[in-house]
Formats: C-alpha cells, structure tokens, sequence
C-alpha cells in the first residue's frame, strides 16, 4: 500500500510568524494535532499540539508569541509513491508520529499519523510495530 493511498489530505498550513494562539485555532477548528509551518512557501518546521501544550503554554510564553519560536524542525518527509512500510521505517527511526508526504514536485500534499496507518494500511500488526517503536523512550 502507498501513502497516497493511508494519507490525510486538504489539512492547513500556518506561517512562521502566525501567534501560537491562532495555531491553537485552527488546530481546534480542524481537529487535528499538526500544522505544517511554512516560509516563503516552504516547509521550514511542524507545530504540534503538543508543542504549543509544552513549549508555550507550561513555559509561560505569550499566545501571540510567533509558531516560530515552539515549532519543531526535524522533519521527517516520505513521498506519496512511498510504501506504508517504508515509512512505518522512517517513523520508527526518528521516532515521530506524523509524516509529510511529498509529491514529485517536493510540494506537501498530505500527512501520515499513527493512526492513519493503523486505521487505513489494513495492517493492525504493523500500526501496532509502529506505535511500540516510536513510544520507546530516545535512544541517547
């Protein structure tokens, strides 16, 4: 199974220097727990829900404090040809819970979660694998 075919699709951006709070938002208003940040129409890092809950709000930092500041820049990318268990791989060596799924032209086109695998690659075990994986604690 490729991730075009697991991956979410028609999710927001938001610009490095929209408010935290504005994040929060649209996080709310989506339902959804990431948002691609982006700079002069590229990818430059992720803000995640739980960035916003550790790097902004329990460090006392302002809500119209740029996404900049709490985003996080490790990002890990697969391509919309990519097998689901190559990037069950990747997800599992950089230890994170989402993925950018790229197209040909390196634009993002979707977003690949635990538990889109888990729900849409038909696969328990492996959304299973991946889940365990990607809880252990970091490797030092």
């Amino acid at each position: 199974m490729q991730l075009r075919e697991i991956m979410t699709t028609g999710f927001k951006m938001i610009g490095r220097t929209a408010a935290v709070q504005q994040a929060a938002e649209i996080m709310r208003d989506q339902d959804v727990g990431i948002l691609p940040v982006l700079e002069e129409n590229q990818i430059i890092g992720t803000v995640t829900d739980r960035d916003i809950a550790v790097r902004a709000t329990a460090a006392g930092i302002a809500p119209d404090t740029p996404v900049s500041s709490v985003m996080s820049t490790g990002l890990v990318f697969g391509h919309e040809e990519d097998d689901a268990e190559a990037a069950v791989k990747a997800m599992e060596e950089m230890q994170v819970r989402r993925l950018l799924v790229m197209d040909e032209s390196e634009r993002c086109v979707g977003i690949v979660s635990l538990g889109d695998i888990a729900v849409r690659a038909g696969d328990r075990q492996l959304g299973t694998e991946v889940l365990q994986e990607v809880s252990e604690p970091a490797k030092a």
